[in-house]
């Protein structure tokens, strides 16, 4: 199965394009790359059923965390309208009838009556990530699956923790397969990085030379989950030769120089 965006089209205003011209193209282009030409286009690597069927866990939960969120910025906006403040927890109801607004009046039925609705969302979403949760580490204890065998190997790791592993085993390590030790760390081929959407996006043209930061065409989820690891090394491993070395190059730059650290 081939990427349809890596199949090289002309640049001019129009082309013409028929099903004939195309598969004459395709099949040029295979003669290509059996001749040697292996970036003449990107073979995409489909997963199999069971390998997709192992991300459902981790997607939901973190469409339901998305969901969770959406709860609570409704309720504090609706709060925050009256100037009052109030964390959103499973003892928010009964805090509900105690809240004034500035004149000390109570809070109008209409308005509490919807923040109960919506806290009961927020309650039924909550309910079910701390199900999920639980599906996720009974699996991580007991299951005898390769793909779980990988995530209790990761979570040796200091740093890595249960949401880290599991999403990096299942959207990356569990069913995809790097042939020798190049496609894995190769400078030239860079597979992993593209694949996680990391790979810088140089800019070079005549006198100017400048990078244009990390490239997003691969796995948003695998690339949010290393963003966020990274910065929480920075936040909470503050005396580290890591962080010294960020602080020293990057520390007093704007976003631009940010932008070339990925």
């Amino acid at each position: 199965m081939l990427d349809s965006a890596s199949i090289e089209v002309s640049r001019r205003d129009k082309h013409t394009k028929t099903d004939r011209l195309d598969v004459e193209k395709l099949l040029t282009m295979l003669l290509r790359y059996h001749g040697g030409e292996s970036r003449v286009w990107s073979v995409v690597q489909v997963p199999s059923l069971a390998a997709e069927d192992q991300r459902h866990l981790h997607r939901q939960l973190l469409a339901l965390k998305g969901e969770r969120t959406r709860y609570v910025n409704r309720i504090k906006g609706l709060l925050g309208g009256q100037g009052i403040h109030l964390n959103v927890n499973d003892e928010f109801l009964s805090h509900l009838p105690e809240l004034r607004l500035w004149d000390g009046a109570a809070l109008p039925d209409g308005l509490a009556g919807r923040l109960r609705r919506e806290f009961a969302g927020w309650q039924f979403v909550h309910q079910q990530i701390l199900a999920l949760e639980t599906e996720r580490r009974t699996a991580i204890r007991e299951s005898q699956e390769p793909a779980m065998t990988q995530v209790r190997q990761l979570l040796r790791l200091k740093g890595i923790g249960d949401n880290a592993v599991w999403l990096y085993v299942m959207e990356f390590f569990a069913w995809r397969n790097f042939h020798n030790r190049r496609e894995a760390c190769g400078e030239r081929s860079r597979t992993i990085g593209a694949l996680a959407s990391l790979t810088p996006t140089p800019f070079q043209s005549g006198d100017e030379d400048h990078e244009q930061g990390i490239s997003k065409a691969g796995n948003d989820l695998v690339r949010a989950m290393a963003i966020e690891i990274a910065w929480g090394w920075l936040r909470f491993q503050p005396e580290s030769a890591l962080m010294k070395w960020y602080q020293a190059r990057f520390g007093s730059g704007g976003k631009r120089l940010h932008k070339n650290l990925w």
